[in-house]
């Protein structure tokens, strides 16, 4: 055998190590994001965002409307790490993979942030619950603390697969292949038909966004990292 065959077999094999090892530590927060990027800038001259309702308070982003930032620039293979804090009743959530901020809900999927706490949400559908994909997965447990303390997501984005970790738990685990179909999600819930087409056929790459003050309940980030897998 030629010695490029044996190099293109090699190759595949440390790539093949290398996936193994990242699913195999997707599922914890990082020892570290020294090395990570920052997810905004200070200035936040690398956002998209309606001026003056987002805004840096104490080293803390948080908006003063329901409107959502997001990154100028696409990702995908990504790690993000960061921490958010409910006030109470707080609705918000983290959206990945938007390929049209104009037509935002059907053009990703969103990790649920939510007060779980409040009796406004109490009767809410699993799959709309902290932690959990919105109106698609529900997380495996709770774990996001009570408002007013400070919580840690870090959520892993390679390809169709997405996991989110919640203050230590792995909560969510989602193959976006399994997503078929556009009304009823795979473990025979009900997606909500406004949030557009089948995951299966979404796109996995695209722009990180953070929603504002939903339902008039203040949402508060800070430490935001990211960097590509």
């Amino acid at each position: 055998m030629s010695k490029k065959p044996v190099a293109c077999l090699m190759a595949l094999a440390g790539g093949i190590l290398a996936v193994a090892a990242w699913a195999a530590e997707a599922p914890k927060h990082p020892e570290s994001t020294a090395d990570w990027k920052d997810l905004f800038a200070k200035d936040l001259s690398d956002a998209v965002y309606p001026k003056g309702v987002w805004n840096w308070e104490n080293g803390e982003l948080t908006a003063t409307k329901d409107e959502a930032i997001w990154t100028a620039a696409d990702y995908e293979n990504f790690a993000l790490d960061l921490e958010f804090k409910n006030s109470e009743a707080a609705n918000s959530g983290v959206f990945l993979y938007c390929s049209d901020m104009d037509k935002w809900i059907t053009s990703c999927i969103e990790v649920q942030i939510l007060d779980d706490y409040a009796d406004k949400w109490a009767d809410v559908a699993p799959n709309w619950t902290c932690g959990g994909v919105f109106g698609r997965l529900a997380p495996a447990k709770r774990a996001v603390k009570p408002h007013g303390e400070w919580n840690r997501f870090t959520i892993y984005c390679r390809g169709k697969q997405v996991d989110v970790v919640l203050n230590g738990e792995h909560v969510a685990s989602m193959d976006m292949a399994k997503w078929t179909d556009a009304k009823k999600n795979p473990d025979g819930s009900d997606a909500p038909e406004w949030l557009g087409g089948p995951l299966s056929a979404m796109a996995t790459r695209g722009k990180i966004g953070l929603q504002g003050k939903h339902a008039g309940a203040p949402i508060w980030f800070r430490n935001m990292k990211v960097k590509k897998l």
